[in-house]
């Protein structure tokens, strides 16, 4: 099907993060939108206000009566969606178009010049904060977010009509693998007519070897879909790939010490928030929830740069994504303004509370890794706090697979409460649950809860910092803790 003949687009498993951006792109193009999804969320909500139609029950055959026209409508998947799930069958049965999710994703970018950023944790922040600094700038891009923008409330930004791109003072630089290489201007340089397209390159599923980016980040490579990968091995060999395949006049950027960087076979840059890279954090200061920090790129160093959002993990998204957005043209004024006025990404060490006697801070970390940065920061920033958390395990296959580093990381806090595994796409595991990760924690102030028990738990613990953290449905206990805990 050639996409200028759609005009239905149907989606089976609307509500997630990436296919609900897909469905806005459609519709902002007068595309016809329709669409099944398992619960009403409050972005499918949004989904329904925006004028997009979706329904919760598999309606199978009954589809048929909807007006789908096979020849028009072009089916799009989430890997999420059952093999059983009766609307997909019928659609099969009927010869309709049918792509998952990352394959229009990839026929979508591959018209502009894609920054793609990839990594099992950071890369929805880093993305987000990338598409903020070149909306910011007089470069401009389209981005398909894997998060909820704190800036522009949508996981969609389209282009502005008008682009006044700019060429690059940075060219396109070949580099040696060396990371003492430095990035400088050369006679390379990038498409005055560029549109860029930011996007997550998500690495379940293997869905980011749909891309071919102009600009490609690699932010982590730890172990997790095990479930899809068998072995972490595995899952490096797809970043290996990944990196592969951006483009040959184009730049790859990973962070300083991932072991898949021996294996690269072509040049790339080096970022880092602790040693000397390519581009590099030095001189991070912390004044309240403020970070600030020079930040060195190749033979460049921009001096006392604000991030508008706390951690210092955010700070090391910040360096990579300024690295990407002084590479697309982006000019140092630009960058500092951008940097200081960015807000973040929903669930991404958001604040809900924050008062000086009491900080309530909801967070989507769900691998050992990305729960040890957020606590820490927090520590760091609160140090004479006692700080309680929430956390409810993701996926039995990851509880399984990642029980000792989810019981050190949780260990670093005060007080914890471990919710009942959210189960997303899984079917429960013989003897695995909350309890294996609690019987392994050091501290001894743990609680293993209900999700309906939480509220009242949190409140008897009466903590000073507050967090809630995991990729499930815990953010539905938001509003009612800020309820709980809204006064003094």
């Amino acid at each position: 099907m050639n996409f200028k003949d759609i005009q239905q687009a149907y989606f089976l498993g609307i509500g997630g993060i990436g296919m609900s951006a897909i469905a806005r792109y459609f519709h902002s193009m007068g595309i016809t939108v329709m669409g099944y999804d398992k619960t009403e969320t409050s972005l499918t909500k949004e989904l329904v206000a925006e004028g997009i139609q979706i329904h919760y029950e598999d309606f199978g055959s009954r589809i048929g009566d909807f007006g789908l026209i096979r020849e028009s409508c072009l089916v799009v998947l989430t890997p999420a969606i059952p093999k059983d799930h009766e609307e997909w069958n019928w659609l099969k049965e009927n010869d309709f178009t049918i792509l998952k999710r990352s394959q229009v994703l990839g026929v979508i970018t591959d018209v502009y010049q894609t920054i793609g950023v990839a990594g099992t944790h950071g890369k929805t922040t880093t993305s987000t904060l990338i598409a903020h600094i070149l909306k910011q700038s007089s470069v401009d891009c389209a981005a398909f977010l894997g998060g909820i923008s704190s800036n522009y409330q949508t996981n969609l930004l389209l282009h502005k009509p008008e682009v006044d791109s700019r060429q690059s003072p940075y060219g396109s630089p070949q580099l040696g693998a060396a990371a003492s290489s430095n990035p400088k201007t050369t006679n390379n340089k990038l498409n005055t007519e560029t549109r860029y397209m930011v996007v997550e390159a998500d690495e379940f599923d293997r869905s980011f070897l749909t891309l071919h980016p102009f600009i490609a980040i690699i932010t982590s490579t730890d172990a997790d879909h095990l479930d899809i990968y068998g072995e972490h091995n595995e899952l490096k060999k797809s970043f290996l790939a990944y990196a592969s395949q951006c483009k040959d006049d184009g730049t790859l950027i990973v962070k300083k010490g991932l072991d898949i960087i021996a294996d690269l076979k072509r040049p790339f840059f080096t970022y880092s928030v602790t040693e000397k890279a390519d581009a590099y954090a030095s001189n991070i200061k912390i004044t309240g929830d403020e970070y600030s920090f020079d930040l060195t790129f190749g033979e460049r160093v921009l001096n006392n740069l604000v991030l508008g959002i706390p951690g210092l993990h955010n700070v090391e998204n910040a360096v990579a994504a300024s690295a990407a957005s002084l590479l697309a043209g982006v000019s140092e004024d630009e960058l500092k303004a951008a940097l200081a006025s960015f807000k973040g990404v929903k669930r991404r060490f958001e604040y809900i509370i924050k008062r000086p006697d009491f900080v309530y801070i909801d967070d989507y970390a769900h691998h050992p890794e990305e729960l040890r940065a957020i606590i820490s920061s927090v520590k760091n920033m609160y140090p004479n706090k006692k700080i309680v958390a929430a956390f409810q395990p993701h996926l039995f296959s990851r509880t399984r697979d990642f029980v000792d580093g989810f019981a050190e990381s949780l260990s670093l806090l005060d007080n914890v409460l471990l919710l009942d595994i959210y189960p997303a796409r899984e079917l429960p595991m013989e003897g695995v649950t909350s309890k294996i990760i609690f019987d392994k924690m050091t501290s001894s102030n743990k609680i293993v809860c209900s999700k309906a028990e939480a509220v009242d738990l949190m409140k008897q613990q009466q903590p000073e910092v507050l967090l809630t953290l995991g990729a499930g449905d815990i953010d539905q206990l938001v509003e009612p803790l800020r309820e709980q805990f809204k006064s003094a």
